[in-house]
């Protein structure tokens, strides 16, 4: 086969890296991919909103599957792009992804479908929603509805924190036009978890929960990140407990948007927050999430490819997927500034020093410079996974890795993994 990844994050190297493990793969390549990609596919200058440059490369260069990695280019249409041009994809279409694209419409599915999930309200005028919040003494969540990059999320514990965030998303914009509308919540309490379902429409196929790593510091302080680790699987979640998120989470979602005329192909995320009244959904994403990813597909023992045709194909039921018993652990190397305003260019030294087996260091903001020295390129800079026997091993290992990278003003969380 002739693969196609679309994407330049750490999620989407952990797929080139995992798919070029595929003795059915003759060529990858990855658009615009990093410089981490580079070992396992050849790059491709196209940027992931570049839609028709991408359906064009892929009817030129006769690419038999495109792996959608961001979010955007899923709620952009790169997949029935690709479907009118006869190319199959991995990742659902436009009106699916408005499970992501939109966090208003992912409530409203999920009350149709009898889904748990925190009371909320939405809105597109600031004094109802500053009454909704204030109502509850502020100790509410306050979402951007649109995209957002992740960072469209305040935890507020006080009136003025939820009106602070209120005038900054539906007011200052900060947020651009995801700020239009706005989704409050009841603030919610207990441990996280994301579980993905590899889907084709009706059945759905469970990859090992993992726990994301959302502050920017140690113990969960600071602000929102897009994630700054994780560690794969969680305790909070055993086999039953998985069984039971799948049977009472993602196939009603499922269910219900194919009862709307939105069949769901590709990866259904839900973030969970394992309540005392039992898992409530937070959010749902169109597609794998980033940092679960890594350490995620580091687990996958068996081919991956298989399930992403026959997730794209509709024909999931009978395909295997076998998991390494072994725990992994993902570390983010952010850069300076991160989550604000960050710094780039900075020399990244050791990620091209060779690794024990079990460790792997994703890049995800990575760039060469005019001297090809491999410098950085944004805010979350690499992630360094490792697999273990238990967290703890996982977590030493990782960690160890971490030691032998550096950039000037490098950040990370030294916390990743010790709340299991």
């Amino acid at each position: 086969m002739r693969v196609l990844v679309v994407g330049s994050g750490g999620r989407e190297h952990a797929l080139v890296w995992k798919i070029a493990q595929s003795p059915r793969v003759s060529a990858l390549y990855a658009a615009p991919g990093n410089p981490g990609m580079a070992a396992h596919a050849t790059l491709v200058p196209l940027q992931v909103g570049d839609l028709d440059g991408l359906v064009a490369f892929a009817r030129r260069e006769a690419i038999d599957l495109v792996v959608v990695g961001p979010e955007v280019p899923l709620v952009a249409g790169l997949v029935d792009r690709l479907g009118d041009a006869g190319v199959l994809a991995f990742g659902p279409t436009a009106a699916a992804a408005e499970l992501e694209g939109s966090k208003a419409f992912a409530k409203e599915i999920m009350a149709a479908a009898g889904i748990p999930t925190a009371a909320y309200g939405a809105f597109t005028e600031l004094e109802p929603a500053l009454a909704w919040a204030r109502a509850r003494d502020g100790q509410v969540v306050v979402k951007a509805d649109g995209l957002a990059a992740g960072k469209g999320v305040v935890v507020c514990g006080s009136t003025a924190e939820a009106e602070q965030a209120l005038r900054e998303i539906m007011v200052d914009r900060v947020h651009g036009g995801a700020g239009a509308r706005v989704v409050v919540e009841e603030r919610l309490s207990g441990p996280e978890a994301s579980c993905i379902g590899i889907t084709d429409g009706q059945t759905v196929r469970m990859l090992p929960p993992a726990q994301d790593h959302k502050r920017i510091f140690d113990h969960d302080r600071g602000p929102n990140t897009g994630g700054m680790g994780a560690f794969c699987p969680t305790p909070k979640l055993d086999a039953a407990a998985l069984e039971e998120v799948r049977r009472t989470v993602l196939e009603p979602t499922v269910r219900e948007m194919a009862r709307r005329g939105r069949p769901f192909r590709g990866a259904l995320y839900a973030g969970l927050m394992l309540t005392p009244k039992g898992p409530r959904v937070l959010e749902f994403n169109a597609r794998l999430g980033d940092p679960e990813t890594q350490p995620i597909l580091m687990r996958v023992a068996s081919d991956l490819v298989p399930l992403l045709v026959a997730s794209a194909r509709g024909a999931l039921a009978d395909v295997p997927l076998t998991i390494d018993p072994r725990a992994a652990v993902g570390v983010v190397l952010a850069a300076e500034g991160y989550p604000g305003q960050v710094t780039t260019g900075d020399e990244i030294r050791g990620a091209e020093r060779e690794r024990s087996p079990g460790v792997q260091v994703f890049h995800a903001a990575t760039r060469r410079d005019a001297a090809g020295r491999l410098v950085t390129a944004g805010g979350r800079v690499l992630t360094v996974c490792a697999l273990g026997d238990g967290l703890a091993d996982a977590a030493g290992r990782a960690y160890g890795a971490v030691a032998h990278l550096a950039f000037r003003g490098m950040q990370f969380r030294r916390d990743i993994g010790a709340s299991a």
